[in-house]
């Protein structure tokens, strides 16, 4: 398979071929999902709560988030690796999220970072950009953006389903000034049909997107865990998903434990 780069992305997005990405935080993930053919991967500040057991993605730091994008690098000869670059950074201004991007690309060896919340602060998209550092730079309704829009938003009826004409307007702004300001895609939270289907038509860059995204994307990102059905929610989850590694980890384990009480040979 051909090499993913920025500009492989970017014609995707020309030829009308969906782009597909997987949040992951480990080398054997990587290695799994390159295989199967997705185009890029992404460490995500979930890994934070997902992984680590942080009450919330917030609380992920630098130093950790580096780890994982160290394993993901050393997993990854084909596939674009993604970054997130963890909370307060950016909020910090020009020079904290400078730094915390030169360790990202330097030390982590990821081809782009993704900021959250980017379409608040363009100064920083640009000054990255003029750096040389690419941005996938991520906007779109959540429980904050919601309320600026007058959307009422919550985990059962997500803002980007309700998004009105007037909100897609802004949300189409907003995407066309982070183009502007040099981001090199988009990572559209819960976009819905209706503005996300505007913000793909009026950006050359990818508009990518995982929860509240659809088909009218140019592309998708799944967490690695939701693909595989791999943590505690999963044991007993009646949602559909692609494998559910839980419930098999749980029935390895109890098989495990009871050759061994039963005096067995351990397999493997």
């Amino acid at each position: 398979m051909e090499a993913v780069t920025i500009p492989v992305l970017q014609q995707m997005k020309r030829d009308g071929k969906k782009s597909i990405g997987v949040v992951a935080w480990d080398y054997p993930t990587t290695i799994f999902a390159e295989k199967a053919g997705v185009d890029f991967v992404s460490i995500g500040d979930s890994v934070g709560a997902n992984l680590l057991g942080h009450s919330n993605p917030l609380q992920v730091t630098l130093d950790e988030i580096l780890v994982f994008c160290k394993a993901v690098r050393r997993a990854a000869t084909r596939v674009l690796v993604s970054c997130d670059m963890p909370y307060g950074y950016l909020q910090e201004g020009i020079d904290s999220a400078m730094k915390a991007a030169v360790r990202i690309v330097k030390e982590g060896g990821a081809d782009m970072i993704k900021l959250d919340a980017s379409a608040d602060f363009p100064e920083v998209v640009r000054a990255m950009t003029k750096a040389g550092i690419p941005v996938f730079a991520q906007f779109g309704l959540t429980p904050q953006t919601a309320m600026r829009f007058g959307i009422p938003y919550s985990s059962q009826n997500s803002a980007g389903a309700q998004a009105t004409a007037e909100a897609a307007k802004k949300l189409v702004e907003e995407a066309r000034m982070l183009e502007e300001a040099g981001a090199v895609a988009l990572d559209f939270t819960n976009s819905g049909p209706v503005a996300g289907k505007a913000v793909v038509e009026a950006v050359k860059i990818p508009v990518i997107g995982g929860f509240g995204g659809g088909p009218w994307l140019d592309g998708r990102v799944r967490l690695a865990q939701t693909v595989l059905g791999y943590g505690e929610k999963w044991i007993d989850s009646k949602t559909d998903t692609y494998f559910n590694t839980a419930k098999g980890t749980v029935q390895a384990f109890e098989a495990l434990v009871a050759d061994a009480r039963a005096g067995k040979q351990i397999k493997g």
